[in-house]
């Protein structure tokens, strides 16, 4: 076993297609399309249908950026190792040419100074220059990431608002409304169903996001995906604890 295996073990461990060492998109997709299923069996003229169907179409778009996002982007990549390149060789080239410009003197160590000063300012720029074309492609990856994260989380609220009027009070006793009050039709078994349905929603949300948060390494990637999982996580209690509202007042309980 050579040292680079033994100092890195996961960068070289062969993983085999049956071990749950990582999300697969195409399982959380059938989850996605089993749960829209589920929700126009029963719910089939619902607004949280429309969404999870929207919700299916973005889970799909996401998934294959996450996979693309994996991969190099090699022209952005010739780019920069040619850049980086002609920058280093620039260098060797000024450097190169020192010698030929002075002349041993009374003034040359003022001259070598000056020159010196102006090399190291030179230097700087050309140390952002490569700072730059290196982190080029994690900026444009990031910025791609970013936003399917923005729209993840905008689906995550739109869901949370659908149950939002889903009040467990109405159906626990007389329940009074008013002219403004939202219209609520739902069984107790039925509400229990769609509350359970948004909170699956909220869970497999948080999934698709996990997607870039394992095929990439930017912290900036990965601190958005931890903001997504923990809104999707607080929304999602919220509606379970409306849940356990109704198994605890259900009679004989």
């Amino acid at each position: 076993m050579s040292l680079t295996v033994f100092l890195f073990p996961f960068l070289y461990k062969k993983r085999s297609a049956d071990k749950f060492t990582e999300l697969k998109p195409e399982r959380i997709m059938d989850t996605i399309i089993r749960l829209e299923a589920r929700i126009s069996e029963r719910f089939p003229e619902s607004g949280l249908l429309r969404v999870c169907g929207e919700f299916r179409e973005l889970a799909v778009e996401s998934g294959k950026l996450a996979l693309h996002l994996a991969r190099p982007i090699w022209p952005v990549r010739a780019v920069t190792f040619a850049s980086a390149f002609l920058l280093i060789a620039l260098v060797i080239w000024a450097f190169g040419q020192l010698p030929g410009h002075f002349k041993v003197g009374p003034n040359g160590v003022v001259d070598v100074l000056q020159t010196m000063e102006s090399l190291i300012n030179e230097l700087i720029f050309l140390g952002l220059a490569l700072y730059f074309l290196i982190n080029l492609e994690t900026r444009l990856k990031r910025q791609s990431a970013l936003k399917a994260l923005h729209q993840l989380r905008s689906i995550a609220h739109v869901v949370d608002m659908h149950q939002l009027t889903k009040d467990p009070a109405h159906v626990m006793g007389d329940f009074t409304g008013t002219k403004a009050s939202p219209q609520r039709n739902l069984t107790r078994p039925q509400l229990a169903r769609y509350l359970d349905y948004c909170s699956e929603m909220q869970a497999l949300v948080s999934k698709i996001a996990a997607l870039f948060a394992q095929n990439m390494e930017d912290p900036v990637v990965l601190a958005a995906v931890n903001d997504l999982e923990t809104l999707t996580q607080g929304l999602s209690q919220k509606v379970w604890q409306k849940i356990m509202i109704l198994d605890l007042s259900e009679p004989g309980y």
